[in-house]
């Protein structure tokens, strides 16, 4: 069985870079190993539709995001199944949740969609001016969202081993934007 951790978000638009970042502090922080499971981790970032043949190769998906919640603050962290989505979510702050929303709906409509939880944050909207940092508050919640992730990762009998054992979010975040990337720097 495969499972996939997939990072959604723009990291140019600081809080919004969540996912990104806390999918590549997973990867670097922690092992997974099973006889039975296999756990990939993607930095998905604004792609949306382009993420469907990628999705549609995996058993279980976690998705972390930002989300938009009726009378929430910005920090506030929820956990779901796609599938029973709240009604006070609204998961349409910006225009990568709506491409992922309409993504993941496509995808059901095609009956393609595995069980996707998805775990997400409120975030400080920035409207134009672009920044790398997030919020004390988003920082803070990050630790939430990992533990939520690392549980459901190990409910599936999945033995978590810690590579990293200090590694926080603000250690990943200066380096989110080159990963995957090689660069030629003339020497």
């Amino acid at each position: 069985m495969k499972i996939l951790i997939l990072g959604i978000g723009n990291i140019l638009f600081g809080d919004e870079g969540i996912g990104p970042h806390l999918a590549n502090l997973i990867e670097e922080k922690y092992n997974f190993s099973s006889s039975d499971y296999t756990v990939d981790v993607v930095d998905g970032g604004t792609l949306a539709q382009r993420l469907i043949p990628i999705i549609t190769e995996y058993d279980a998906v976690i998705l972390i995001d930002c989300v938009k919640v009726d009378d929430g603050n910005i920090g506030d962290v929820y956990s779901f199944k796609f599938s029973d989505m709240p009604e006070y979510i609204k998961w349409n702050g910006s225009a990568h949740e709506v491409e992922m929303l309409q993504t993941l709906q496509m995808i059901e409509m095609i009956g393609d969609l595995p069980p996707v939880n998805i775990v997400g944050v409120i975030p400080y909207v920035i409207a134009q001016d672009t920044t790398f940092s997030m919020t004390d508050e988003v920082v803070k919640a990050s630790l939430t969202m990992e533990k939520t992730i690392i549980n459901y990762i190990s409910s599936f009998g999945i033995d978590v081993e810690i590579k990293k054992n200090d590694l926080k979010i603000t250690d990943v975040t200066k380096n989110t934007y080159t990963k995957g990337v090689t660069y030629d720097i003339g020497v």
